[in-house]
């Protein structure tokens, strides 16, 4: 009985009705007034309570505030997670890319015919990787490996008297120089503007040293010569040539574009390597 008594008194005490009164504190005239039960206001006081927990959670969720909270990455590191996700899944395929780049090299060193990976199915083409994404080549390192390495290619070609000067060079494109040769700036070479879609023309006669997509540079082209030089073809649309192939001075090796993350316009960046340093091209062909 006592404890029916007690739940009685607690139900009479939330239905009892209050009257909320405003008076004018100077006439003590009513200015408002509203009528009250304890179960309004803790009915009200909940609802209140609750949109204001709905609405920091939408503000926290729906904005940058998120990535105050403690445990919640920010989104440059997300987006660095992805970045690292997307290299590490074309490292496999690039390391092969390389070792592959090497063993033609080698055999171009030792005078043998470039072993033709083109049939293989584990191996893109030269001709399918021109419909390939920049995003999905982790080749960046690729441009740097090249010119550090341009040397091994020469060291069974040697010509003590290195007369370059006596060479006859063709222009590889009709057009502007907007960037000349400046070693102290690492710009090894020079920069041609052209119209879009140009022929670029080997300067040599050669060996297809490399052709292929590299990140930085795009489509790019390396041709040794005789002479102990090496001319380099970069940012190109398409290239025409493969790795190991011969071409004649003159002969149209690539169409001049706009690739690579390296580059603000369509251009040439054509540069010229002698026992792997590189030289100003200005000061052989005539442009």
């Amino acid at each position: 009985m006592v404890a029916g008594d007690f739940r009685k008194k607690i139900v009479e005490k939330l239905k009892n009705r209050y009257r909320l009164i405003i008076y004018n504190d100077t006439t003590f005239q009513s200015v408002w007034s509203m009528k009250l039960t304890r179960m309004k206001v803790f009915t009200l006081t909940s609802l209140v309570s609750a949109a204001i927990v709905v609405f920091v959670i939408f503000l926290i969720a729906g904005t940058q505030l998120r990535e105050y909270i403690p445990g919640y990455p920010k989104e440059e590191y997300r987006e660095m997670l992805i970045r690292s996700a997307l290299r590490a899944d074309s490292l496999e395929q690039e390391l092969v890319t390389r070792d592959r780049f090497f063993q033609t090299i080698n055999a171009i060193m030792r005078g043998e015919e470039p072993p033709d990976f083109s049939m293989d199915p584990d191996t893109t083409s030269h001709v399918e990787r021109k419909d390939l994404k920049p995003l999905n080549q982790d080749s960046i390192f690729q441009d740097k490996i090249l010119e550090e390495r341009l040397s091994l290619s020469l060291q069974g070609n040697r010509d003590p008297m290195g007369n370059l000067g006596n060479l006859h060079f063709y222009l590889p494109v009709k057009g502007l120089i907007t960037q000349k040769f400046d070693a102290s700036k690492s710009h090894f070479g020079i920069d041609v503007v052209s119209q879009a879609g140009s022929r670029v023309s080997a300067v040599l006669g050669g060996t297809v040293l490399f052709a292929g997509w590299t990140l930085d540079t795009g489509y790019v082209l390396y041709i040794q010569h005789t002479n102990n030089l090496v001319s380099a073809y970069k940012h190109n649309a398409s290239l025409l040539k493969k790795t190991g192939e011969k071409v004649n001075g003159g002969e149209a090796i690539a169409i001049m574009g706009n690739t690579g993350e390296l580059t603000t316009g369509p251009h040439l960046h054509f540069e010229l390597w002698h026992e792997g340093k590189a030289i100003d091209p200005e000061n052989y062909i005539v442009f």
